[in-house]
């Protein structure tokens, strides 16, 4: 494999850095919701229960979340691009052995091997963002690329209940082989490295250790980490629990996904849009408080709903996911810039850690609380809801804690309130 690229010689367009990082985001979302849909086939075809297909996702999200310490660190080390690369043609060839899958063990073991490849694009993607651009700029480029990232469930699940209609299950990862594919070479053509050699660091197991848990000890890098982690959380739940809110729950069938995806995914879009609209106008600070207030209130109009509704039925029961994906997506861009600038020579470890800290979340959201509750729709809110109200509290004791005044300058950077040098 050719992994060799000039060096960034010139300032990257924006609009071409959306697309390819977009794409490369998309991947991720792909592998778990396409694959939805066809839970019950697959479970029939390989011999699996519901638990043994729950465990599909789970071992995809917990390979993903332990590799994701690990794609930063290697990005700082070897560079942006042939990470990229490498994880690509990994998740390509794991795509294609889930295709291949004669079993439950086989296809869990080939999802494994997704899980650890699938992260290079997301978590290097955010640190060539940052590479790249600055304050406003890198947040609008940001929100972008969660624009597109955000097109993936909401199409995934619809086109893999589109592929069960005319093949079978297998087609769904034949899908995902080709489209992995298309970005491998979209990427060796159009991206160059933004890692220079001069700015690398040298990476070792020991390295990684010490980067990690200087992270962890950091109270300030925890508290936004968790934060952003439970805040999508709440709707990840959600998103988790889609074969029984869908099919069991709002009684709809395998072609219907859409209905809940497509209006949620639209909220998330809308809010990045908004998001990167706003860089710069307000402060980040003041963005992230009303994209928690956003999220609140469907937390709100979701329990209303649901104590006063005997059975859940669509539209209503979807209807206040959409302003929690918006609130979500207007918090989510701030967040992680200011992550990322908190170590400025580690920006691939940290963000490979802000992905671990909410990957671990994720896995025991799909495996372990969506089995317990996803029977039941006033369970799911409650179990939303108490995550979104844990991310806010998490929020407001940051901006207690943080040294740096959170309302200095209304027309700083988006994420300058959070930035902690």
């Amino acid at each position: 494999m050719d992994t060799a690229s000039p060096q960034l010689s010139r300032p990257v367009s924006r609009a071409r850095l959306a697309v390819l990082l977009g794409g490369l985001t998309m991947i991720g979302p792909f592998a778990i919701d396409t694959v939805f849909p066809a839970f019950p086939v697959i479970g029939q075809q390989l011999g699996g229960d519901k638990v043994a297909m729950q465990q599909t996702l789970s071992v995809y999200l917990l390979a993903f979340a332990a590799m994701s310490l690990f794609h930063g660190p290697l990005s700082d080390a070897f560079g942006r691009r042939r990470v990229i690369l490498w994880g690509i043609a990994i998740f390509t060839l794991a795509s294609a052995g889930c295709a291949l899958a004669q079993d439950i063990p086989q296809l869990l073991a080939f999802r494994a091997v997704q899980g650890l490849s699938a992260g290079a694009g997301l978590i290097v993607g955010r640190a060539v963002i940052r590479d790249c651009f600055d304050g406003d700029d890198a947040q609008r480029l940001m929100s972008h690329v969660s624009m597109i990232f955000g097109i993936a469930p909401a199409i995934a699940p619809v086109i893999g209940g589109w592929i069960l209609g005319f093949a079978a299950w297998p087609a769904i990862f034949w899908f995902l082989t080709a489209w992995a594919f298309a970005m491998w070479l979209a990427i060796a053509l159009a991206l160059p490295e933004t890692h220079h050699a001069a700015q690398r660091v040298p990476v070792s197991a020991g390295s990684v250790w010490r980067s990690s848990s200087s992270m962890l000890r950091d109270p300030l890098f925890v508290r936004l980490a968790l934060a952003g982690a439970f805040n999508f959380g709440a709707l990840f739940l959600y998103i988790a629990s889609a074969p029984a809110f869908v099919l069991d729950l709002l009684g709809l069938d395998e072609q219907q996904f859409g209905w809940f995806f497509i209006p949620t995914i639209s909220g998330m879009m809308a809010g990045a849009w908004m998001s990167g609209h706003m860089a710069g106008r307000i402060s980040g600070t003041r963005l992230v408080n009303i994209g928690f207030a956003l999220c609140g209130t469907s937390v709100l109009l979701n329990l209303g709903y649901n104590l006063l509704a005997d059975t859940p039925r669509f539209p209503w029961a979807v209807l206040p996911l959409p302003v929690l994906a918006f609130g979500i997506a207007l918090v989510f861009p701030i967040l992680t810039l200011a992550i990322l600038d908190m170590h400025p020579r580690q920006r691939g470890a940290a963000s490979s850690m802000q992905m671990f800290v909410g990957l671990l979340s994720h896995t025991m959201l799909a495996g372990v609380l969506s089995p317990l509750i996803s029977h039941d729709a006033l369970w799911l809110c409650l179990g939303s809801g108490a995550l979104s109200l844990a991310a806010w509290l998490l929020w407001r004791d940051y901006l207690r804690r943080t040294p740096v005044a959170p309302a200095a300058n209304e027309n700083a950077p988006a994420y300058e309130p959070t930035v902690r040098m």
